[in-house]
């Protein structure tokens, strides 16, 4: 009996080891960035088509953070797109994390889909060799561009990004919450802004701490 409870404790031990293991946040590449400003680069649900400025996603953002936001979405950009733009719009801003949107124009394109996944973890690769930290947005929901989703999961594994999974669900099917068949409206542009500030709240917290610390070691 004795043995059998030793053994009983043993795999419980190891199976609790194994779920905390996987509830362990990925550690991020550039958690110690030393940039200024959050840069939100994207397409036109970055840019908050169908809203008013000062209503889109970044905007809203900035609000609910103390870190400076800059809107560098282009409405109708491919990933191609976003390539070409990403010296003036991005590396030129003293990039601190830049929030990565794309896919829907390359889906609406016919891009192929490798094609997107190589331009973003090309994007990935550039701003994290500028010392910024990233997180990929993903515009999945339910079997919408449900194809894009393990892909960008991946590039952020891989890379050592923040993936930030689904911000449109529950919003796509809701009349009330779009502008039109695919964009937010205000209200709905309020959620995704939201869903984002979570996603990247704690590794905000922890580049804080940080700076503080490192910040306390010079002064002593």
């Amino acid at each position: 009996m004795g043995k059998n409870k030793f053994l009983l404790l043993g795999s419980v031990f190891i199976f609790c080891a194994f779920m905390l293991a996987g509830c362990v946040k990925k550690e991020v590449k550039n958690i110690d960035s030393k940039g200024v400003n959050i840069i939100c680069f994207g397409d036109s649900l970055t840019f908050g088509y169908g809203v008013s400025p000062g209503e889109d996603y970044p905007s809203l953002l900035a609000k609910l953070t103390d870190v400076p936001v800059i809107n560098s979405g282009v409405s109708a950009d491919t990933t191609f797109d976003g390539l070409k733009r990403i010296n003036p719009d991005v590396l030129d801003k003293d990039p601190y994390l830049v929030i990565i949107e794309f896919c829907g124009n390359d889906f609406l394109g016919k891009i192929p889909k490798q094609d997107t996944a190589n331009n973003i973890r090309e994007m990935v690769r550039q701003f994290q060799a500028r010392g910024a930290m990233v997180a990929i947005v993903d515009i999945s929901a339910g079997l919408f561009l449900k194809e894009y989703r393990p892909l960008f999961r991946n590039i952020a594994r891989e890379n050592g990004a923040i993936f930030i999974p689904a911000i449109l669900s529950g919003l796509i099917t809701n009349p009330s919450m779009k502008s039109d068949f695919l964009h937010p409206n205000t209200e709905g542009y309020k959620i995704v802004a939201q869903r984002i500030y979570e996603a990247i709240m704690p590794y905000l917290e922890q580049n804080t701490a940080l700076r503080k610390k490192h910040g306390a070691g010079e002064g002593t």
